[in-house]
């Protein structure tokens, strides 16, 4: 009976042992406490957003540079993220663990600020952009988004290689560990390193940017809208995008529209062969007169323009024109083509001739033999015949037909 009585007795002192010892030696109202300090960190955290970084963002819009709004962007989640820091730094201390729970601990608060300093130089490549926008002036824009890209790389590894050091894990040895690994995939990924010195070339050569419209023989041809570290994407007319490895491009012969000073309008006028030496002096004089008074059109000495006859033509005499137009735009070259094509058509017609067609004349000598003899109906007969109506047709007559000659002897002629 004793016993039972101080099994309650026993039950709370077990109890308040578990309580005190807790984990690792903290007591758990130690834990709670600590939770709380995170806790409150946390919204704190939330607070440092909401009343400091607001107010520096605030602050920054009323400058006119651009740079301060970018570097508050880029720190604000760092900022954010060493408040939290602070509040497991002192929910550790508060805890005071020691051994290898602080080590551990010491070790996670260490983490936590290196992670904190990549994270803010990470989104710090954002506003050093426009540092290197500058740089475009040598390089091209592509070269400078490469740049940007290899630093944001290059801080992503360096973040990566001082939290695996805070851990104990030695990054040199790692990386001549991988070093032979590195020979082997080097060895399987040759297209790949090619592709990379390839997509190199090109924005050192300046062959095109992102925008210009390209034509490679046989492989593609389209606008640029991305070049890549292997392969560049190119969207064809038809709206579809070709994903082309560089070394294409770095290899083969591209043709740059883009670059074009100017646009070519290369016709063959074909009239027709009625028309006479001063038609063909005035059709020619007045397009060249045209095309001299159009500023849609460019002028000797900045490219050749010719209006010349050029050639007798199975069903034409053909006139020569060849120009170039001002601007390289498509919609606008196409307008311009038409508003040419409109005044061709007026000059033409207005010098009294017209535009030849493929023709092609049948002469014929004699008819074959057995071919049946011409018909001539009896004068005085109707088209109905004599039963008036009834159907009934007329007899042919016997003989030669009217003219006196026979078939063999006729000759027709007919031209298509």
């Amino acid at each position: 009976m004793t016993d039972l009585q101080t099994l309650p007795m026993e039950f709370w002192e077990l109890l308040v042992s578990v309580w005190q010892d807790g984990i690792q030696g903290v007591d758990f109202g130690r834990v709670l406490v600590a939770l709380g300090i995170l806790i409150f960190f946390y919204i704190l955290r939330g607070l440092f957003a909401r009343i400091v970084v607001a107010a520096a963002g605030k602050w920054a819009a009323r400058t006119q540079t651009q740079v301060d709004d970018l570097l508050v962007e880029a720190l604000a989640p760092a900022l954010k993220l060493m408040v939290f820091t602070i509040g497991v730094f002192v929910a550790g201390r508060y805890l005071a663990f020691d051994g290898l729970a602080e080590e551990l601990h010491l070790r996670l608060v260490r983490s936590m600020v290196a992670v904190a300093f990549f994270w803010a130089a990470y989104n710090f490549t954002k506003p050093l952009t426009l540092a290197f926008k500058r740089l475009e002036v040598v390089l091209t824009r592509e070269m400078v988004d490469w740049l940007v890209t290899a630093t944001r790389i290059a801080v992503i590894l360096l973040g990566v290689a001082t939290v695996l050091q805070i851990w104990g894990i030695q990054v040199a040895p790692l990386i001549a560990g991988l070093g032979l690994f590195g020979v082997a995939v080097a060895l399987g990924a040759q297209d790949l390193f090619k592709n990379l010195l390839a997509g190199l070339s090109i924005l050192i050569e300046k062959r095109f940017g992102v925008g210009d419209w390209v034509k490679v023989d046989g492989v593609v041809e389209g606008t640029v809208e991305h070049i890549g570290f292997r392969s560049t994407r190119v969207r064809r007319f038809d709206k579809a995008p070709v994903y082309v490895p560089n070394t294409e491009f770095a290899d083969g012969a591209v043709t740059n529209f883009s670059a074009m000073t100017h646009r070519r309008i290369y016709w063959k006028i074909g009239v027709e062969y009625r028309t006479t030496r001063d038609q063909l002096a005035e059709i020619r004089n007045r397009i060249e007169a045209f095309l001299l008074d159009s500023d849609e059109f460019a002028k000797p000495p900045e490219v050749p323009l010719f209006v010349r006859i050029d050639s007798f033509n199975d069903s034409s005499i053909d006139i020569m024109l060849y120009c170039f137009t001002r601007t390289t735009v498509w919609g606008e070259w196409l307008e311009a083509k038409e508003r040419l094509a409109y005044a061709v058509k007026d000059i033409v017609e207005g010098a009294g001739t017209g535009f030849a067609f493929p023709s092609t004349s049948l002469y014929v000598e004699s008819l074959p033999g057995g071919t049946p003899e011409a018909f001539s109906p009896p004068e005085g007969s109707s088209p109905e015949g004599s039963s008036g109506g009834s159907g009934a047709q007329p007899k042919l007559p016997a003989g030669n037909p009217a003219d006196g000659q026979t078939a063999g002897e006729a000759e027709t002629g007919a031209e298509t």
